[in-house]
C-alpha cells in the first residue's frame, strides 16, 4: 500500500478550500461593511482591490493560487516522514 498524501488531491482540496474562504469572506464584507476585512485582503492578495469583477476575480485566482503553494511545500514534507514511519514500524 502507498503511503503519503496525494499531492494533486491536497492541491486541489486545499485551494478550493480557500477559495471558498475568500467568496465567503467578501460575501461577509459586503453583509457588514463595519465588520469588513478588505484591507486584509488587500495585504494578501497582490493586486487586489476592493471591489470590482476583475478584482474579484483575481483574488479567486489568487487564493487558489495559494492553496497550491501550501499543497506543493507541505506534502513533500510530510510525504518525507510518512515514509520514515513506515520503514520504522516495518
Amino acid at each position: 500500500m502507498k503511503q503519503g498524501l496525494s499531492l494533486t488531491a491536497f492541491g486541489h482540496a486545499t485551494s478550493l478550500l480557500l477559495a471558498i474562504s475568500f467568496v465567503l469572506c467578501v460575501a461577509f464584507d459586503l453583509v457588514f461593511p463595519s465588520h469588513a476585512m478588505f484591507r486584509t485582503w488587500q495585504a494578501l492578495l497582490p493586486g487586489f482591490r476592493w471591489l470590482t469583477w476583475g478584482s474579484f476575480f483575481l483574488g479567486l485566482v489568487e487564493a487558489y493560487g495559494y492553496g497550491w503553494y501550501v499543497a506543493l511545500v507541505w506534502v513533500p514534507i510530510y510525504n518525507v516522514f510518512a515514509v520514515r514511519r513506515a520503514g520504522l514500524t516495518s
